[in-house]
C-alpha cells in the first residue's frame, strides 16, 4: 500500500495547508484580523462587483453556509456594507468599505513576501510549467 507522502494530490493539499497557516500566522503578526478566507472572500467581490453569494461560494471554493457566514462577520467587522439588492429583494448588494481597500493596500506587501518566501528556489520557468500541470489537472477533473 502507497505512503501517504508518496501520493501527489496529498503533497498538493499539504503544500496548500502549509502557505495558508504560514501566510495566515504573518498577516496576524503584522496586526490584521482577516482570516484568508475572509480576504478570499472580499477579493471575490471586489474582482466580481454584483456577483451572488453563490458566486462568491465557487470562486472561494466554500460552501453556501461558510459564506453566509464569513459576510455576516465581515459586515460586523465594518470590511462590508450589506443592502437589499436594487432589483432582486431576495439578494444582498455587497459593497466593500474604505476599511476593507486600506486593508488589502496594506496587506500587498506582507502577501508578496509571502509569496516570495513560498516560491524561494522555484524559478520562473518552473512556476509557468506547474501552472499548466495544475490547470490540467482542474480541466481533467471538469470534464
Amino acid at each position: 500500500m502507497e505512503k501517504l507522502d508518496s501520493i501527489l494530490f496529498y503533497s498538493l493539499e499539504k503544500a496548500i495547508k502549509s502557505y495558508r497557516q504560514f501566510a495566515q500566522r504573518n498577516m496576524m503578526k503584522k496586526g490584521f484580523d482577516l482570516t484568508i478566507d475572509q480576504w478570499l472572500v472580499l477579493k471575490a467581490i471586489q474582482d466580481n462587483p454584483g456577483c451572488t453569494q453563490q458566486d462568491i461560494a465557487r470562486i472561494a471554493f466554500k460552501d453556501f453556509a461558510s459564506v453566509t457566514r464569513m459576510i455576516e462577520l465581515l459586515v460586523k467587522k465594518r470590511y462590508l456594507t450589506r443592502a437589499i439588492h436594487s432589483h432582486d429583494r431576495r439578494r444582498f448588494s455587497l459593497t466593500l468599505t474604505d476599511k476593507a481597500l486600506s486593508s488589502f493596500e496594506a496587506m500587498q506587501p506582507i502577501t508578496k513576501a509571502n509569496r516570495k518566501m513560498a516560491l524561494r528556489g522555484i524559478t520562473e520557468e518552473e512556476m509557468v510549467q506547474l501552472q499548466r500541470y495544475l490547470i490540467k489537472i482542474i480541466e481533467n477533473c471538469n470534464s
